[in-house]
């Protein structure tokens, strides 16, 4: 695309204490093959070199903007901020964490697509999560999905795209909607969201590896999966999504797998020493969402994995 005919794009980084990977993140929108874009790094109060860095490459670039926040928000609530700092004239939103970074086609490949398929809400493509790639299974003669259908898949298990909010371009009008794009009440809220977007919009696919999403243990993903949160938050949104996108039939089973394959991780961590404050985060959790702990299933899926690893000792030795 020409500069002229390019529209105009905001990408937003909210951040706190990123600095080991914020000059990288930083390079590549600056190294994107596409110009019409504004960059907004959010600082979120960092007590490192987050904002020094951020502002360094504000002075060389007019394009990169840094909003500095008077407080501290937590992770949901300064993404929202982010949101609201987008320009008006922004035709499309890219977010990306500040431990991520685009490949250079990134933002030209994937607005294309939103460009020739005005019914797509959102655009993704293949992700490079550490060494192995992710957001598969979309076939390769498709570039636009139904948004149901997306979501229909990814409730059952066979397919998710939703990987981290740096996969997705989202347009801006659809994030201007909302007063809070994301919903604060929930840690998972990128992936809540869209499933509440497409259910009447179209999902954009790009067949490249256009993002890099950062595998480490000081990332946000990686202290949820220290509490085994995303089995939590894959079986909430099952229970209030799965009305919305499958049969009743398909919800029901879905559930019970769901909910089997829970037990049977809780069953493993049993003999994990997990201390007082995980099995407390899963008993309100489950509470909360209408299905509470269950301590016979508990102590029959405990069981088995106990039975299992006698057995698998005896054949082994």
């Amino acid at each position: 695309m020409k500069l002229s005919s390019q529209p105009f794009v905001s990408i937003v980084t909210p951040v706190y204490n990123g600095e080991k990977y914020l000059t990288e993140c930083i390079e590549s929108v600056i190294a994107q093959n596409y110009e019409n874009w504004e960059y907004i790094i959010v600082n979120n109060c960092s007590t490192d070199r987050t904002l020094e860095i951020a502002k360094n490459y504000g002075e060389k670039d007019s394009r990169v903007r840094i909003h500095n926040n008077k407080e501290f928000l937590d992770v949901i609530q300064n993404h929202n901020n982010a949101f609201r700092l987008i320009a008006p004239q922004s035709k499309y939103c890219k977010i990306l964490q500040s431990d991520d970074f685009l490949f250079p086609d990134c933002l030209m490949k994937m607005i294309k697509v939103a460009e020739d398929n005005p019914s797509v809400a959102m655009v993704g493509s293949y992700s490079l999560w550490g060494d192995r790639v992710k957001c598969d299974g979309v076939p390769y003669t498709r570039s636009v999905i139904s948004g149901r259908e997306i979501c229909r898949l990814s409730l059952l298990g066979r397919i998710y795209l939703f990987l981290s909010p740096s996969s997705l371009l989202i347009r801006s009008d659809i994030i201007r909607k909302y007063n809070k794009f994301w919903n604060e009440a929930h840690l998972y809220a990128d992936a809540e969201a869209c499933y509440e977007v497409l259910q009447d919009s179209d999902f954009g696919f790009v067949h490249q590896i256009l993002t890099y999403i950062r595998k480490h243990d000081e990332s946000v993903t990686a202290s949820v999966e220290k509490m085994h949160g995303l089995m939590l938050s894959n079986f909430d949104l099952l229970i209030r999504y799965g009305p919305k996108y499958l049969t009743h039939e398909e919800h029901d089973v879905a559930l019970k797998q769901k909910l089997r394959s829970y037990y049977k991780l809780l069953g493993e961590c049993v003999f994990q020493n997990k201390g007082r404050e995980f099995w407390d985060f899963h008993r309100n959790s489950l509470e909360n969402l209408g299905y509470p702990l269950n301590y016979f299933k508990l102590i029959g899926s405990s069981s088995r994995v106990f039975m299992n690893y006698i057995f698998r000792s005896l054949f082994t030795h």
